[in-house]
């Protein structure tokens, strides 16, 4: 049997965009995923405020939906995005970590669909939201 999950990881650990902004995965099972990326000086897009670029948190949300649905069991190989939505609610707090979680919620024959939240220390508050359709291979 494939173990899905581990093939994930191995995935996002070998995307070069992925390690250049300091990505970690730090959780993922049948369907959910959730990444980390830590603050850091090159990823800030206003030097005046210290703020993190938001493409720098929309490069985030889409790895770590991709990995969502790579771990989804009904899907048999990888993914790439078709769509993705992202509603950004605040600026990331200047110095802390942000951390996206996704869940594959639905998969048809062709596509998997997914929601996202990005977060900084301030759980409760996110960064940001999104929500997603990625191919699925091979079905």
């Amino acid at each position: 049997m494939v173990d899905k999950t581990a093939i994930a990881k191995q995935f996002i650990e070998a995307i070069p965009h992925a390690r250049a902004l300091g990505m970690t995965l730090t959780e993922i099972s049948a369907g959910e995923a959730a990444i980390s990326m830590p603050y850091a000086d090159h990823l800030v897009g206003d030097p005046r405020t210290g703020v993190i670029a938001g493409g720098a948190v929309s490069a985030l949300m889409d790895t770590c939906c991709g990995a969502a649905v790579m771990s989804h069991p009904s899907n048999p190989g990888g993914t790439a995005t078709i769509d993705l939505r992202i509603d950004y609610m605040r600026a990331a707090t200047p110095g802390q970590t942000v951390t996206t979680k996704a869940t594959c919620y639905h998969v048809t024959r062709s596509v998997a669909f997914v929601r996202a939240t990005t977060c900084d220390e301030d759980t409760g508050n996110p960064v940001a939201t999104a929500t997603g359709a990625f191919t699925v291979e091979g079905r």
